[in-house]
């Protein structure tokens, strides 16, 4: 019997891939791009899967799972990665202006985090962050419910990190814990898991795609676990969309996403506007809009806090990364360009 594959509509493709392609394309091959190694990748065709290596001046660091590439079937060659709707990048590498690419045309990112000690504020406000300034909606999944005696604290701590911020409180072993992300999981979408390892994103990719997965124990002294995804991969949901799994992520910095956290922190952005002073730090400057509502409790102090810490590592890093690309320009104008290291994933 001759196996189906997934078309390319069901893999996710959409107006904003075909209007890339011209007639020069008519002999390659669309891939959606499931697996990156060291030196290959796999891609996802309408005849299969297929492995490829990359043509000379792209590196497996320039492409992302999710991705959608042209190929040269025959020789099984990546030839060009299309332009993305969405990104999803972290901060690393400042020295070298380079960031680390974790998903590519995401619709939605789930961040996971459970009902115990590893619930922590300020963590969640960095992936919404990440997700605000990709224009990916973010949705807080809390894990664990079953064995908190206060699930309902923990959702209304999630609801307050965000204005109409989606949160679902579930049982990740529950029989019906698909049933909570089946609005985000149909055909045509694809969707992220993210967060630390152990509050259960391998129990939830497993009940959403059908699969087997192994999972580990939490430690009991803080809550976290050991990481059981080692790599970020593409898979089919059985609602018809597509999961990208992530590993368990503890360093996530920020660089370049001004956007995303003023969408983060909406209370505090706003009122920004209204202060005396532009460069107004929020610090007891006269005029300040935001200290203001602070003292009448509109603006949570410890948001606050977040905020301005945010704030001032995304200045830094940006920075840094402007200075490091210019650096690489004026390198590259002299010939005195260095090998641009390759970043671990």
């Amino acid at each position: 019997m001759t196996p189906r594959f997934p078309t390319l509509a069901v893999l996710g493709w959409h107006a904003f891939q075909q209007d890339q392609i011209t007639a020069d394309d008519a002999a390659l091959t669309a891939a959606r791009i499931a697996n990156v190694h060291r030196d290959r990748v796999v891609g996802l065709t309408e005849t299969g899967p297929m492995e490829l290596t990359l043509d000379p001046g792209i590196t497996t660091a320039a492409v992302a799972v999710g991705d959608w590439v042209l190929c040269a079937p025959e020789q099984h060659r990546l030839i060009r990665v299309l332009d993305r709707q969405t990104e999803l990048s972290r901060g690393t590498e400042y020295h070298t202006g380079d960031k680390q690419l974790i998903a590519a045309n995401l619709d939605t990112l789930f961040i996971t985090t459970s009902c115990n000690a590893d619930f922590n504020p300020a963590r969640l406000e960095r992936y919404l962050a990440l997700a605000h300034d990709a224009g990916i909606t973010p949705v807080i999944v809390l894990t664990k419910a079953d064995q908190s005696d206060d699930p309902a604290g923990f959702e209304t701590q999630a609801l307050a990190l965000g204005r109409d911020l989606d949160v679902l409180v579930v049982n990740a072993k529950g029989a019906d814990v698909a049933s909570h992300f089946a609005r985000y999981c149909g055909a045509g979408q694809t969707v992220a898991l993210a967060g630390t390892s152990g509050v259960g994103k391998t129990t939830i990719a497993n009940a959403l795609t059908g699969g087997n997965a192994a999972t580990r124990d939490i430690r009991e002294d803080d809550a976290r676990g050991r990481h059981t995804t080692t790599g970020r991969s593409l898979h089919q949901m059985l609602a018809g969309g597509w999961l990208i799994d992530t590993p368990g992520m503890r360093g996530l910095g920020l660089a370049e996403v001004g956007f995303g956290i003023d969408a983060t922190f909406p209370e505090i952005s706003e009122l920004a506007t209204q202060c005396k002073f532009r460069d107004c730090a929020h610090e007891g400057e006269p005029g300040c809009m935001v200290q203001k509502a602070v003292k009448v409790g509109k603006v949570d102090p410890d948001r606050l806090a977040r905020f301005k810490k945010l704030t001032s590592e995304n200045t830094q890093a940006t920075e840094a990364i402007a200075l490091a690309r210019d650096k690489v320009r004026k390198q590259g104008r002299t010939g005195k360009g260095s090998k641009k290291p390759r970043i671990k994933s």
